[in-house]
């Protein structure tokens, strides 16, 4: 399967993390592509460290366990940076994304040496400006689909305009701020 792409999230217990994993998977199957989308957990709590997984393709997908070297880490939480090795099997060829305000060389000092690309993005301003409140998983959604190119960014704002209408159907007021969070982000993600 040469065009599979396996991405590996690192959060927290309610930042979302397995939300924006699956989510991600929704809008890549509605492109067309076979897509896999799955938590791992240790103790279920609120704060205590999570990891999910993606593996996207354009042909049948017949791998059925954890991702132990993604081409793609998800960072919600620079908090974890220091507690889990983040880079862990991931592809010098592929990328990590940060949601982070750290410097650049504290980054690659708490990265293990890790030679691929690092990208960082503000989650916390741009949820705070867009949604009231800190909600780190839908700007990181659109970080990580502008890095990898799985889709293109249009394809992502109409998919998650439907996705948020129904999971929002009880709250729409807060669709237009998801919205704006997604656009923003896509705007914001920077390589360093």
């Amino acid at each position: 399967m040469e065009d599979l792409i396996e991405i590996r999230w690192h959060g927290r217990g309610g930042q979302g993390a397995k939300t924006a994993s699956l989510l991600l998977a929704d809008a890549a199957f509605n492109t067309g592509k076979y897509i896999q989308g799955f938590p791992e957990y240790g103790p279920e709590r609120m704060g205590a460290p999570i990891t999910a997984y993606n593996r996207i393709s354009s042909s049948p997908i017949t791998i059925h366990s954890n991702i132990y070297e993604p081409d793609y880490v998800v960072v919600v939480d620079d908090t974890l940076l220091e507690s889990v090795d983040v880079t862990s099997g991931l592809k010098e060829t592929g990328a990590i994304v940060i949601n982070t305000t750290k410097s650049a060389d504290y980054l690659k000092s708490v990265l293990k040496g890790y030679k691929g690309n690092i990208y960082t993005i503000d989650a916390r301003k741009i949820s705070e400006a867009t949604l009231g409140r800190y909600f780190p998983n839908t700007p990181m959604l659109a970080a990580i689909v502008k890095v990898s190119g799985i889709m293109s960014d249009e394809d992502l704002l109409e998919d998650m305009k439907g996705s948020f209408k129904h999971k929002f159907a009880k709250k729409p007021e807060v669709i237009e701020g998801n919205m704006k969070a997604l656009e923003m982000a896509l705007q914001e993600i920077k390589k360093i």
